[in-house]
């Protein structure tokens, strides 16, 4: 399986090259790597500007992250969902398409998390950015609601470099046949390359 070596603060892994389309990426998943979301938590606990009063991350795969820090500075955090549940009152929603996923998707705020974030300044925790459309769709999200990002907070940033993230790292976007097939579990050209 092709992959991309990463170190986060000491941790090291090798990341999977897995097609999403028209590219492939490195496949970052904290998910179950309490390691190296702790590692990155510290780093980034160091890097969070004083002015932060809440933490805000999407779901899913940042989620433990924007946890671990929370431990770390003592900030409470929110949870952007991308589904509206049940017993959600008076959310509020936005609708993106991510490079992961493909298709359109809501971010949504419960309504129980609005008082959390109006007039504070927030700092968005994420595991990567690539493109940019997500942290654009939660940037305006939480503009509607009433708080204001003072800063973005990432593991890696991806593809093109930006200076507009606060990021430990930054992942190479790679040729589409380069990755496995998630779907398939196959190299998306076929054959490996190597």
């Amino acid at each position: 399986m092709p992959s991309h070596r990463v170190s986060v603060n000491g941790e090291v892994r090798d990341l999977p090259i897995v097609n999403v389309g028209a590219v492939s990426v490195a496949l970052l998943n904290l998910l179950g790597d309490t390691a190296l979301t702790e590692a990155a938590a510290e780093a980034l606990a160091a890097l969070v500007p004083a002015e932060v009063e809440v933490l805000v991350t999407p779901e899913v795969k940042a989620l433990p992250l924007a946890h671990a820090l929370s431990v770390r500075t003592g900030l409470p955090y929110v949870v952007v969902r991308k589904t509206q549940k049940p017993y959600m009152v008076g959310a509020r929603r936005h609708t993106v398409v991510s490079i992961t996923t493909g298709t359109p998707q809501d971010l949504v705020i419960d309504g129980a998390d609005l008082q959390r974030l109006q007039n504070r300044r927030v700092a968005v925790v994420d595991d990567v950015v690539s493109t940019g459309g997500t942290l654009t769709a939660l940037s305006e999200l939480l503009a509607e609601v009433g708080a204001s990002v003072a800063a973005t907070l990432v593991v890696f940033t991806e593809g093109e470099a930006r200076d507009d993230v606060v990021s430990l790292g930054h992942l190479p976007l790679f040729p589409a046949e380069a990755g496995i097939d998630a779907d398939r579990g196959a190299f998306a050209g076929g054959a490996p390359q190597g």
